[in-house]
């Protein structure tokens, strides 16, 4: 059954308006990802649709100026879980486990950039960058877990408020931090 996506960010351009947007849909199942169309894309859209696989254990997936040890979940071992380190059959291995959980993030990117000339190259571009985002940023996710599981939503709020906070602070200082393009043609 297909209901409307709740999670979703539009990234839009005041200059380019109606000609540029970045949309990011995201469904969470548990499962191994193996759903196909979980966003209920009418069939002909469904059909030029990349599917893009994202293995978190696969340090050749990962850029090597993005690479951390201690992000590493081939090397990571939960001291409150006992999950890790993950090897190069963790997926089956997590597929054969009746007592672990599992999710997968289902996301859909939608990128539009119309201007003559360049449109196929930054759609491009932009479709690697957030592989790139998506990839990173569910490393962390795995190897920081012992700083996440077991928190309330009363933690997760508290927190929340402090990062806004602390990301307000940095605006105002004026200093660009966070990840830059991965070197390309």
């Amino acid at each position: 059954m297909c209901l409307p996506v709740l999670n979703g960010s539009v990234v839009t351009n005041e200059y380019m308006k109606e000609d540029f947007f970045i949309k990011i849909e995201t469904w969470h199942k548990p499962d191994m990802g193996t759903q196909e169309n979980v966003h209920c894309l009418d069939p002909n859209v469904w059909k030029t649709v990349e599917v893009v696989h994202i293995d978190i254990a696969d340090r050749s997936q990962v850029e090597p100026a993005d690479y951390k040890a201690d992000e590493d979940p081939s090397i990571f071992q939960s001291i409150k879980t006992k999950r890790g380190p993950l090897g190069p059959n963790w997926k089956k291995e997590l597929a054969n486990s009746e007592d672990c959980p599992r999710m997968c993030a289902y996301k859909l990117v939608t990128i539009k950039f119309r201007w003559w000339g360049l449109q196929n190259k930054v759609e491009n571009f932009i479709q690697k960058q957030e592989k790139r985002i998506f990839t990173n940023f569910h490393r962390q996710l795995f190897c920081w877990i012992d700083k996440w599981i077991g928190l309330t939503m009363e933690d997760i709020r508290r927190m929340e408020d402090e990062t806004q906070k602390e990301l307000e602070a940095l605006r105002n200082q004026g200093h660009v931090r966070g990840t830059s393009a991965a070197n390309d043609e």
